[in-house]
């Protein structure tokens, strides 16, 4: 939506809808260039509210009838106007009948029904039913639906909707039709359609309550071997959820849709999901192991959807977290389950935190911070973000946290009991845990209403002669926009000791055995916690697990850290020493590397470092998967938001010299971790072969870091050989890095044979994005390629997004080529699609970070996106509180 002068919502204002709609029948005469939508809607006045006006929204539609009880409405009875169509002066019980037109195939924004390849689908949350048809679109007015859909058979063979099937059949023009109706009430962002020429998987499945239910996923021609692991993932996750929480699929058939144009991953329609290509299109020659956890993570998200947003859904749309950060933590612990080793277990742990890290800290440190339930926005589309869901989902884990597996079942259950086929708020779950465990949650809240990552400091004091640890407590949050001071969190810490041997210690706090692990609940701004009968100096391990979202300050020492990476039975604070470790070099090299005038000449890496990394490495009583991420260092962006000033050049510099040194002085059992996690035989991406393949390819990079012609030959090797994309994709990454001629023979090669495959040519364009040695120009010169197109999200993402937002030595360039760059991206991109532009312009958030030269050339950019006289909202409220803050 664009607007002059862009209205801020806020959450206090909210007031219930003046009317309910109980049912509402759409007909759809579907035509790319003139699509006609009769809509049929039942309306009640809502006792909760006052007066008597029926307020529609529609955006982007024409208004041809409008009939009231019968009566066709006069200009008089009604206003039209700012997107939306008020009745002035309604009975209690209305029949309301409106006819529009819309123009999908002109429908560039993938928000409502639109066209993509000469199919049609729909894209509805947050605010896209709107561009349908005349609405009351809110979540908070939920109906029972009726849909048919009618088009041209021979171009449109397939119509869908939500719900269950309930007719179909030809008509005498060469159209057919099919009669949709789902049983279950539902708000207006729920509802989908697609019309298209599409083949599907299918298979019947069985219930645990002996049902028989239809599932199928629909794909273009040409893409039906890429299906069935997206089914598995749809069986494993219905049977996940009925045993799990005891919720079973509630119709009569489940569908998946994959189309290639699409602003976001996937989307929960009653019945009817709508996923990107990219969390559904896989086998070993075009999907990496990444690519496969995406899709089973991505299935099981929405599939879960169906009962945490879908039976009960938001009230608001400040609630969005109450959705999406419960089945974020629903998906995280599916995906836990499917591997079902304590060691998968942690490795899916720690990808979690290494993302609240990479991105969810940041955005709290930044212009657009919020809450995980925001008081106010402008635009809705641009608080789909990391903090709503994936700190959401580290709130609704502190739940599990704080009273465990089974107490947090019986959260859910009593949340289920209350609220089905309600539109609730984020409140109304935390007090179904509350009430089902006895427990006063309220200062819990501050979670949902405080902005900012809080820090947690913690000292120790062990005496001697009592025989006493003493664990000092003390938590503070950082000011964020409109929120200068915080009140004390309410925060679960997981803590354990460990002895000089490197065991854990039975834990005694106020006489109680707490076992090994004791989690200590935070409630005030500092608190003391003593464990007796601690017989010997212990090096504490604090925030187990990753308890809570928190920044952990305390005074480790190197010594420390070594104990803790070598010893500690909580495999995520094993992982967090090794990378406190190494974000203390990164930090020294960086400045050293600063103050030479970004010169890597006479750089030292400690040999301390270098042999911590030695023994994991070779430690084979450890999971290939977690050497893997210990090994990993901190992204050069994670480095960055530690320093003030940033010079990202003298980042780059620390960070790729450390690599080098490693693949040089571990050159030798490197290569012997590379031969002995190979996998041979056919592939599968189950997690033990893709966690060998993992550290197999990290062990590739380091030795890449430092090229030789024997670790070259290597990589080109597996290059021309590998029998899967994992390999392929890993070892045309390393010899990019490498810096070597053969480098561009490869990208070549690789063009060629996967050409005709959309996805492998957004890694094509993505591993060209994020190279180091790429710069402005080279990209401008690969959006003149004919594969690029910026009206393809996936395709925008691969190129200018990955530029912009993971080569930061090159976008950060002194010269301010890049920021130019991403200003004529963030305008090219509001025109036609402005969610997507958007989220490009969240490259700019944390511009004051940098060096002085770099600010000024930064907001430069900023005011020039900013003075554009037609930007959408989406952008507008992007770029003016980066500048505002």
């Amino acid at each position: 939506m664009r607007t002059d002068t862009p209205q801020t919502i806020y959450r206090k204002d909210y007031n219930p809808p003046t009317y309910l709609v109980d049912t509402v029948e759409l007909g759809f005469d579907l035509d790319p260039a003139r699509t006609v939508v009769a809509n049929r809607l039942t309306l009640r006045r809502n006792p909760a509210a006052g007066g008597r006006a029926i307020e529609l929204h529609g955006e982007e539609i024409e208004l041809v009838a409008l009939r009231l009880n019968g009566k066709t409405l006069a200009g008089a009875d009604y206003t039209l106007a700012d997107n939306r169509l008020v009745i002035h002066e309604a009975p209690d019980d209305v029949v309301l009948e409106i006819e529009s037109v819309c123009v999908p195939e002109q429908n560039t924004t993938l928000s409502g029904l639109y066209v993509s390849n000469g199919n049609f689908f729909t894209q509805c949350e947050a605010e896209g039913f709107r561009r349908i048809t005349y609405f009351p679109d809110r979540p908070d007015v939920m109906a029972k639906y009726t849909v048919m859909l009618r088009a041209d058979k021979a171009r449109y063979p397939v119509l869908l909707s939500n719900g269950n099937l309930i007719q179909e059949g030809d008509l005498d023009d060469g159209r057919h039709y099919a009669l949709w109706e789902d049983p279950f009430k539902k708000p207006s962002y729920l509802f989908a359609l697609v019309a298209a020429k599409l083949v599907c998987q299918e298979e019947t499945f069985r219930l645990a309550d002996g049902r028989d239910a239809l599932l199928q996923v629909w794909v273009e021609d040409g893409n039906l071997d890429k299906t069935d692991y997206a089914m598995q993932s749809l069986k494993h996750s219905i049977r996940w959820d009925e045993e799990k929480y005891g919720l079973e699929l509630d119709l009569d058939r489940f569908m998946i849709v994959a189309t290639s144009d699409f602003n976001m991953g996937a989307m929960e329609n009653k019945g009817l999901n709508i996923f990107n290509t990219k969390f559904v299109l896989a086998n070993p020659r075009v999907a990496t192991d990444v690519d496969f956890q995406g899709i089973e993570a991505v299935v099981a998200h929405e599939y879960f959807h169906n009962w945490t947003g879908n039976r009960v859904t938001c009230r608001d749309w400040f609630q969005l977290s109450l959705k999406e950060g419960l089945t974020v933590f629903r998906d995280q612990e599916f995906t836990a389950d499917m591997i079902g080793t304590d060691t998968g277990r942690a490795v899916t742990r720690i990808d979690q935190v290494r993302t609240l890290r990479q991105h969810q800290f940041p955005e709290d440190a930044g212009p657009m911070a919020h809450p995980v339930r925001p008081d106010s926005f402008v635009e809705i589309n641009n608080f789909y973000t990391v903090t709503v869901y994936e700190k959401g989902a580290e709130v609704v884990r502190m739940y599990q946290t704080l009273f465990g597996v089974d107490g947090f079942r019986k959260g859910m259950d009593l949340y289920f009991e209350r609220h089905d086929e309600q539109a609730v708020e984020c409140d109304d779950f935390r007090r179904a845990m509350a009430d089902a465990n006895g427990r006063d949650l309220t200062q819990f809240e501050r979670w949902y209403s405080q902005a900012g990552t809080p820090v947690l400091r913690f000292e120790g004091r062990w005496d001697e002669t009592a025989h006493t640890y003493t664990l000092k407590l003390i938590q503070s949050c950082p000011p964020t926009p409109g929120q200068p001071q915080k009140l004390p969190f309410h925060i679960p810490v997981a803590v354990g000791l460990l002895d000089a041997a490197g065991n854990d210690m039975r834990l005694v706090v106020d006489s109680v055995d707490r076992g090994a692990t004791a989690v200590l609940e935070l409630t005030q701004a500092e608190q003391t916690f003593v464990f007796t009968d601690v017989k010997e100096q212990p090096v504490a391990s604090v925030l187990r697990g990753f308890s809570a979202p928190v920044v952990l300050q305390g005074s480790y020492t190197d010594a420390d850290l070594l104990h803790l990476f070598s010893h500690d039975s909580d495999p995520v604070n094993r992982w967090e020493a090794g990378q406190r470790l190494a974000m203390s070099r990164l930090l020294k090299l960086a400045g050293e590397a600063a103050a030479k005038g970004n010169s890597g000449a006479s750089l030292n890496l400690d040999e301390t470092f270098i042999e911590a990394m030695r023994k994991v490495l070779v430690d084979e009583t450890l999971d290939p998967a977690f050497r893997e991420q210990a090994l990993l260092l901190p992204s050069e962006g994670m480095v960055a938001e530690q320093i003030d000033g940033v010079d990202p050049l003298a980042v780059h510099i620390a960070r790729q010299f450390i690599r080098a040194d490693i693949g040089a002085r571990l050159r030798g059992e490197l290569l012997a971790q590379y031969e002995a996690n190979l996998t041979p035989g056919a592939y599968s991406p189950d997690a033990a072969s893709a966690g060998k393949r993992a550290l197999k390819n990290i062990a590739l990079s380091y030795l890449n870091a430092a090229p030789d012609d024997e670790s070259v030959a290597l990589a080109q090797r597996q290059f021309d050989e590998a029998d899967n994309m994992t390999d392929r994709a890993a070892a045309l990454g390393a010899l990019i890095a490498s810096r070597v001629p053969e480098a561009a023979d490869a990208l070549d090669v690789f063009y060629q044979e996967f050409q005709g495959e959309a996805l492998v040519v957004d890694k094509w364009f993505m591993m060209q994005a994020a190279a180091p040695t790429t710069d402005v120009a080279a990209v401008r010169a690969l959006m003149r390629h004919p594969a690029f197109t910026l009206r393809n999200p996936n395709r925008a993402r691969s190129l200018v997004a990955a530029f912009c937002m993971n080569n930061p030595v090159q976008f950060h360039a002194p010269d301010g080529s890049g920021y130019a760059f991403w200003a004529e991206q963030v305008i090219a991109l509001d025109a036609l699609n402005p969610q997507v532009a958007s989220r490009l312009a969240r490259a700019m958030d944390r511009w004051r970070r940098y060096a002085p030269a770099l600010q000024e050339q930064m907001k430069a950019a900023l005011q020039r996106v900013a003075g554009q006289g037609k930007l959408s909202n989406d952008v507008r409220e992007v770029v003016t509180k980066a500048l505002a803050n």
